[in-house]
């Protein structure tokens, strides 16, 4: 059995995972967070559609240049009002650039935002097929606004 072959059948396969990058970007609904960038922290894993192979680099997911990429977006990106909306602006970028990705679980956190508790956030859990039902709508509102 070569070292990369599920288990067994059904396996979930393949996973990135990124264990809280810290990024500072315009996010919350309050007059005070409109003022100035703050600190969000991301765990993330990201699912393979196959099997990572050193032959095709580019059906790879780069770790480094996701990070790089979703760091840079969120560091020169406008003010979103909510976390839950900067997830989905998250997920977007990642099936949009990474074609090998099959899955993706964000967690995005806003350290220290309340006394009491280490962070506090919210998480996305999409696979590609939820992310093509998303941009079918998007792109049928955008539509209409045009039209």
């Amino acid at each position: 059995m070569k070292p990369f072959e599920p288990l067994s059948p059904g396996g979930r396969g393949w996973r990135i995972v990124v264990d809280e990058l810290v990024v500072s970007t315009r996010i919350g609904l309050h007059a005070h967070e409109h003022r100035a960038p703050q600190p969000v922290a991301i765990d993330a894993s990201l699912a393979y559609r196959g099997v990572p192979d050193e032959a095709a680099t580019h059906e790879l997911i780069d770790y480094e240049a996701w990070c790089e990429r979703v760091s840079s977006f969120l560091e020169t990106k406008p003010h979103t009002r909510l976390l839950e909306m900067l997830a989905v602006e998250i997920a977007a970028l990642s099936f949009d650039e990474w074609p090998a990705l099959d899955a993706i679980t964000l967690m995005l956190y806003k350290p220290k935002i309340r006394e009491g508790t280490r962070r506090l956030g919210i998480e996305l859990d999409w696979r590609r097929a939820d992310f093509d039902a998303w941009r079918m709508r998007a792109d049928a509102r955008h539509a209409v606004d045009a039209g």
